[in-house]
C-alpha cells in the first residue's frame, strides 16, 4: 500500500507540473494576442489620422485655389426709434449702417432686387429692440446674428455670408 500512495503522489506531481506549463502557455498566448490587437489598433488609428490629415490638406489647397473675393453690398442708412425702457419716458434712437457680405457677383445680382424686402425685415426687427439690447459687444453680436438670419430669410434662395456693421449709434 505504501507504493500506491507514492504512485499517486508521483502522478499528482507530474499532473501538477503538466498543468502549470499549459496554463503558462495559455497566458503567454493571451498576452501576445492582446499586445498584437492593441498594437494593430493603435497602428490603424495612426494611419487613419494621417489619412484624414492628408485629405484635409488637399481640401484646403483646393479651397485656396477656388477662393474668390467676397462682394460687399451696402444697405442704406437706417434711423429708427427703439422701444422705450420700462420707467423711462425719453425715447431712444438708433442709427445703423450695415453691409452684406456675399459670396460672388452672381449672388449680388440676385440680392439687389430684394433690397426693399431686406430693409423691411431689418426695420421690423430693430423697432422692437430697446437701447439696452444694443449695449456692449455681446448685444451687437446678438444683433448681427439675428439680422443675418432675417436677411437670409428675405433673400432666399440666395445666401448672405455675413452682416457687417459699418456704423451703430444709439442715442
Amino acid at each position: 500500500m505504501a507504493k500506491k500512495p507514492k504512485k499517486a503522489d508521483a502522478a499528482e506531481g507530474a499532473g501538477g507540473e503538466a498543468a502549470a506549463p499549459k496554463s503558462k502557455k495559455k497566458l503567454i498566448i493571451i498576452v501576445a494576442a492582446a499586445v498584437l490587437l492593441l498594437g494593430g489598433g493603435g497602428g490603424a488609428f495612426v494611419m487613419k489620422k494621417r489619412a484624414a490629415a492628408e485629405a484635409e490638406a488637399e481640401h484646403a489647397a483646393e479651397v485656396a485655389e477656388v477662393k474668390k473675393p467676397s462682394i460687399f453690398l451696402d444697405v442704406r442708412e437706417m434711423v429708427m426709434n427703439l422701444s422705450p425702457e420700462a420707467g423711462v419716458e425719453k425715447a431712444k434712437f438708433a442709427k445703423v449702417r450695415i453691409a452684406l457680405e456675399l459670396k460672388d457677383a452672381k449672388v449680388e445680382s440676385e440680392v439687389k432686387p430684394l433690397m426693399p424686402r431686406v430693409e423691411d425685415a431689418l426695420q421690423i426687427y430693430m423697432r422692437d429692440l430697446r437701447g439696452s439690447d444694443l449695449s456692449g459687444s455681446l448685444g451687437l453680436y446678438r444683433l448681427r446674428e439675428e439680422l443675418l438670419k432675417r436677411v437670409n430669410v428675405a433673400v432666399y434662395p440666395a445666401r448672405v455670408e455675413a452682416v457687417l456693421f459699418k456704423d451703430v449709434i444709439v442715442q
